[in-house]
């Protein structure tokens, strides 16, 4: 019986160390990088490691809006549930490469060599039908699928970053609202304060008619103002619920931007070389998806060659189903067949050509996902600079407005200025202030936009970590 089993199953092992001998898939190279080897210079230095947002976020409030935001995003608990799809699909893939066995007992009834009516019971194991993956189809088909997984890795680790950056940003754009809100509001009630006095003077014949009509226009006008930033402000408070995935609490709202608080975010440290940027999860991403496109050629060409399958049995048959168990005698059965297609109209080759064109599709998207992130990393790069001086030179311009508006204002009281200069330069202030609260979120709002494009705390993390449990090796 020992022997009987060896000779069933010898065919069986030797197609298992067949099985995947060949690679046809192309010898992957990583194309080069159509991008100059080094980032736009800056002035700002810093180390070459990215703080993770837990270090950038200096606001304890915004922290707590991100950390909800990463525990109940709809878009990002998606994203995760398509790594563990693309995990399970593995698996089957991985599966194909296996035998199946199965555990069977039939029954027969049929005549003999005599023409007598016999029963005939077997019971035992069965193989059925399996390819010897002597040409590396099943295992490219498996080394494609393992690539999908780990670019959806990439994919999920790329909407971790966009979701912390995008929830930092609406954010700080809901604190800009609140301060423009803020000083809507208090022009509002300057202007209507001075309504009320030109109103009187009028009535007096101290104002002419044209002065309270120009009063009352510049009132209505920030009245519209404060309607248009009311709704403005509670529109993105709906974009931050929804990016958070719920309603936040008062306590957790940013209230207004103060125009001389800095420390919202720290500052994102410089970086110089462009391979850098391949770290980026989206580049990781088009990387692994180029890599199953390289897996796919090779699972094409085997299908140019013989198919090789196996299908048998081992157990025991008797002529009755009581002696099966005791009585039985070994019955075993080994089946191979090569099929190779002399005709289908080139559909084969077609499929090898298909899948050579879907990799030179992967290398160009590959190639763009690597020049956008040196185009987003170079525009950030380059406006750190320039948004700084930016804030600084608006600054500058408020601290002026505001000793004009004094000067203006005591020429005003003591009759030496007109109410026209007094509005304007009132007009004026109001104007450098709102410009500086613009100009703070703009700076900001690059920082976060440099983080990003740097590839933010998943820059360069190790896929391996996340390498999908596929099964052993067949040979």
């Amino acid at each position: 019986m020992f022997r009987r089993l060896t000779m069933t199953l010898t065919p069986l092992a030797l197609s298992l160390g067949l099985a995947g001998c060949l690679n046809l898939a192309p010898d992957y190279q990583r194309p080069a990088l159509p991008v100059p080897a080094q980032l736009p210079a800056t002035e700002v230095a810093g180390p070459a490691a990215l703080p993770g947002w837990h270090e950038l976020v200096r606001d304890e409030r915004l922290r707590q809006v991100i950390q909800r935001a990463l525990r109940q995003n709809r878009d990002l608990r998606v994203a995760v549930l398509g790594v563990e799809r693309s995990r399970a699909q593995l698996r089957i893939t991985d599966a194909d490469r296996w035998p199946s066995l199965g555990l069977g007992l039939a029954g027969e009834r049929a005549p003999n060599s005599s023409g007598k009516e016999v029963n005939t019971f077997t019971a035992g194991l069965q193989l059925s039908s399996y390819e010897v993956d002597l040409f590396g189809r099943l295992r490219n088909a498996s080394d494609a699928a393992g690539a999908t997984l780990l670019g959806n890795v990439a994919a999920a680790r790329s909407a971790r970053l966009s979701l912390v950056t995008g929830t930092a940003a609406a954010w700080l754009t809901l604190a800009a609202d609140e301060e423009q809100l803020a000083l809507a509001q208090r022009t509002l009630a300057t202007r209507d304060e001075t309504l009320r006095l030109t109103r009187l003077r009028a009535d007096v014949g101290a104002a002419s008619e044209l002065d309270l009509r120009g009063v009352q226009t510049l009132s209505a006008q920030a009245r519209a103002t404060v309607a248009q930033l009311q709704r403005q402000r509670d529109a993105d408070l709906n974009a931050l619920n929804l990016l958070v995935g719920e309603s936040l609490p008062a306590e957790l709202l940013p209230g207004a931007m103060a125009a001389a608080d800095a420390h919202w975010l720290a500052d994102v440290p410089a970086q110089a070389q462009s391979e850098l940027l391949l770290g980026r999860p989206d580049v990781m991403q088009a990387e692994q998806s180029l890599l199953a496109a390289n897996a796919n050629i090779g699972a094409a060409r085997a299908a140019l060659f013989p198919a090789i399958t196996l299908s048998g049995s081992y157990g025991v048959a008797s002529d009755s189903l009581a002696a099966l168990i005791h009585d039985g005698v070994s019955a075993s059965t080994i089946t191979g067949s090569v099929l190779l297609s002399i005709f289908d109209a080139g559909r084969r080759q077609a499929n090898v050509e298909v899948a050579k064109v879907n990799r030179d599709i992967a290398v160009a998207q590959y190639e763009k996902a690597v020049q956008t992130a040196f185009s987003e990393t170079a525009t950030a790069l380059q406006g750190q600079d320039q948004w700084r001086q930016q804030v600084q030179a608006q600054r500058g311009l408020l601290e002026a407005e505001r000793e004009r508006y004094r000067l203006t204002k005591l020429k005003y009281d003591v009759g030496a200025a007109s109410q026209l200069d007094y509005l304007d330069v009132e007009r004026s202030l109001a104007s450098a202030q709102q410009g500086l609260v613009q100009v703070r979120l703009g700076e900001l709002l690059n920082r976060l936009s440099l983080y990003k494009a740097l590839g933010g705390e998943e820059r360069g993390a190790a896929l391996s970590a996340q390498t999908p449990a596929s099964a052993s090796e067949p040979s």
